[in-house]
């Protein structure tokens, strides 16, 4: 008898213990639960307030860029800088931003903008008597003449004459250091004749235009009368500034205006850009 009382007390004292380590067990259990979802709770909090940030900062860095662009993003847009042609050769693919519904291959202004800068710290590094300004096609006359005014730079626009760069028994040879090219097909016998006496190039390029020979390009629409002005209107100003050349610059305004000679012959001009285009494409 006595021993079956002792028997039911151990029995009774080894399950108290046995309920005392579960509870304690359970308990731990739940701490480690609790523990373990505030932390997650904290990760994800953490990559939210991340993901803000960052986005917040993408956007300020954005904001700062668009500040500093050369002229106004909507300047570039008005003045349809970003245009480029149905046509895009292998140099000009990897400034192409997308496509337009009608085909026309479409250049990204944050990269306009940059090469802007590009182009004018390369041509800042050259005096106006070693450049010349090269650019045939009569929507970019009015700019190029009125850049060549102000900067003491070298201009030719209704007939660059061949030879005239390396041919020394010319009465006219002059040398040069670098050449700036509007458009490398309408351009192409200055360019070719840079090439051959080994000076600098400083190609302006749309996409349907071949870089080989430029040792620095801009790109943008060239064909366009309002995007060659805003083009020569920037390089201008930088030119001007980066050699301390003090001259009254006209607003963007007059750069992009047109001409009213160039608008009566609009027609005839768009058909033989149509014409030259289409020759672009196979190389003539």
């Amino acid at each position: 008898m006595a021993r079956t009382v002792k028997e039911k007390e151990e029995k009774t004292e080894y399950s108290l213990e046995a309920q005392a380590e579960k509870e304690s067990t359970t308990d731990e259990e739940i701490l480690e639960k609790k523990k373990k979802q505030l932390l997650e709770k904290a990760k994800k909090l953490k990559e939210k307030v991340e993901k803000v940030e960052t986005e917040d900062l993408k956007e300020k860095a954005k904001l700062k860029k668009r500040t500093d662009m050369l002229v106004p993003l909507e300047e570039y847009v008005k003045a349809g800088i970003y245009l480029g042609t149905r046509v895009v050769t292998p140099n000009m693919r990897p400034f192409v931003y997308r496509r337009r519904a009608d085909g026309l291959a479409i250049f990204n202004t944050d990269t306009i903008d940059e090469k802007l800068k590009e182009g004018i710290e390369f041509l800042s590094k050259f005096a106006p008597e070693d450049v010349i300004l090269v650019c045939k096609r009569q929507a970019g006359w009015k700019a190029a003449e009125k850049f060549s005014e102000l900067t003491g730079v070298r201009v030719f626009t209704k007939k660059y004459p061949a030879g005239v760069i390396t041919n020394k028994r010319l009465p006219d040879f002059f040398e040069n250091e670098l050449t700036i090219i509007t458009d490398q097909w309408v351009d192409k016998n200055a360019l070719n004749d840079t090439l051959i006496v080994h000076k600098k190039v400083l190609m302006i390029c749309d996409t349907n235009n071949f870089s080989h020979g430029a040792d620095q390009i801009i790109i943008g629409n060239n064909k366009s009368p309002k995007s060659v002005g805003l083009i020569f209107y920037v390089l201008a100003r930088g030119y001007c500034k980066a050699r301390g050349i003090q001259v009254d610059i006209p607003d963007l305004e007059w750069w992009t205006g047109e001409d009213e000679e160039i608008k009566a012959e609009r027609p005839s001009r768009i058909k033989k850009e149509m014409i030259a285009e289409a020759g672009a494409q196979f190389g003539v």
